[in-house]
């Protein structure tokens, strides 16, 4: 019986092409798992995600109201249509529109009594799903992950929009009272 020749075994191909793929995709997959989390809770309330944080947005300038690109620029999340994540919070009751009269391409909104009731109402569930997200990292840890995320996104960002956003200054203000 003649031996047969064996090959060495091939070396597995790269998972990603890069660090900076790989840490990427990292992030995109860690955003999904979460997103879904997201999703379960925020259905229950008959809104989405987006929406809740367009209610918190106004309900942080209530009495007073915003543009629509405040809004907009506000929010953790571009969306692809703002007028219609609008209408179908003012469908809801949970938003009213006014248009500006010295300039009617500007549209601002308010949250509503019903609006606030809905925040109100999702306060305890949002603030277990961040436990639940991210409760098992400890606090310098999810300090390191903010800084490191923050950076990440600080080239690619408009800073008028990033202004907009609470910031790095927002962090250290917040973590003085938080420790």
């Amino acid at each position: 019986m003649a031996a047969t020749k064996t090959r060495p075994p091939r070396p597995a191909p790269a998972a990603f092409d890069s660090l900076e793929q790989e840490a990427y995709l990292q992030l995109w997959r860690t955003y999904d798992r979460l997103r879904e989390l997201d999703e379960r809770v925020f259905q229950r309330h008959g809104i989405t995600a987006q929406q809740y944080n367009a209610l918190r947005i106004l309900k942080s300038v209530r009495p007073g109201a915003l543009s629509t690109s405040a809004v907009g620029a506000r929010l953790v999340s571009r969306a692809a249509d703002m007028t219609r994540l609008l209408d179908k919070l003012e469908e809801q009751g949970l938003v009213a529109r006014k248009r500006c009269e010295e300039n009617r391409r500007v549209v601002y909104v308010s949250i509503t009594a019903a609006g606030v009731a809905v925040v109100g109402r999702l306060a305890a569930d949002v603030k277990r799903l961040g436990k639940h997200q991210l409760g098992h990292l400890d606090r310098r840890t999810l300090r390191t992950l903010i800084d490191i995320l923050s950076k990440a996104r600080e080239p690619h960002e408009d800073p008028a929009m990033a202004a907009a956003w609470p910031g790095s200054s927002h962090r250290k203000q917040s973590t003085k009272s938080e420790e």
